[in-house]
């Protein structure tokens, strides 16, 4: 765990910090797909990614989703931070985009290490700095954008955050994270296609030019 941790955090975290997460942290490798925080949980644990790619999703009343922002290496969700700190119930989903490999760091931790360790508080301090100019990007979209512009801006981010042309989602599983209807995906996916951005398959869209 040392070596990974060295890796993406070495440059930010201080020495002695990197040996306290490497003896109370817990590594876990967690395959795509998988739900590895939901709504209405407590949260024990803050996650430290050190690979892959994570969605964070809100949920309606009527248990329709939107995504919020993805994680990538070497970052962590502020919204867990909060509800550590809190002890609140968590009001995100967070599901894992490709397989990721990450460190479950102890609640009791946190408040520990902001007070002993410069690199951490900087590092917690710029979390949510990041998750907030994110969540301002996605009300601003949905308030500003139309449709065919949050479509493109999504596929787009799931390609770099997957680092892959090809998009495996169904129609269906876009309209959840974009919070809008299938009909409508497909209708904007076609006309992409006819701009010759994009190739649609039977079970993955390739990305051309967007």
């Amino acid at each position: 765990m040392k070596e990974e941790l060295l890796k993406t955090f070495g440059a930010q975290f201080e020495t002695p910090l990197i040996e306290e997460i490497s003896t109370v942290g817990k590594l876990a490798e967690v395959p795509a797909g998988e739900t590895i925080m939901d709504i209405g949980n407590y949260v024990r644990a803050i996650p430290l990614l050190l690979s892959g790619a994570i969605k964070v999703l809100r949920e309606d009343d009527e248990g329709d989703e939107l995504l919020l922002y993805y994680l990538e290496q070497g970052e962590t969700c502020s919204v867990t931070m909060t509800c550590c700190m809190g002890q609140t119930k968590s009001e995100i989903r967070a599901i894992t985009e490709t397989e990721v490999l990450l460190v479950m760091v102890p609640v009791q931790k946190m408040e520990e290490w902001m007070a002993k360790y410069k690199g951490w508080r900087n590092y917690i301090f710029e979390s949510y700095h990041n998750r907030l100019n994110e969540l301002l990007l996605t009300v601003d979209n949905i308030a500003f954008k139309n449709m065919d512009q949050r479509l493109v801006e999504y596929l787009k981010k799931k390609s770099e955050v997957t680092k892959d042309n090809c998009i495996r989602n169904t129609h269906q599983q876009i309209a959840y994270d974009l919070h809008t209807s299938r009909v409508v995906v497909s209708r904007l996916l076609k006309r992409l296609e006819k701009l010759k951005k994009l190739e649609l398959h039977r079970n993955h869209i390739q990305i051309l030019e967007l």
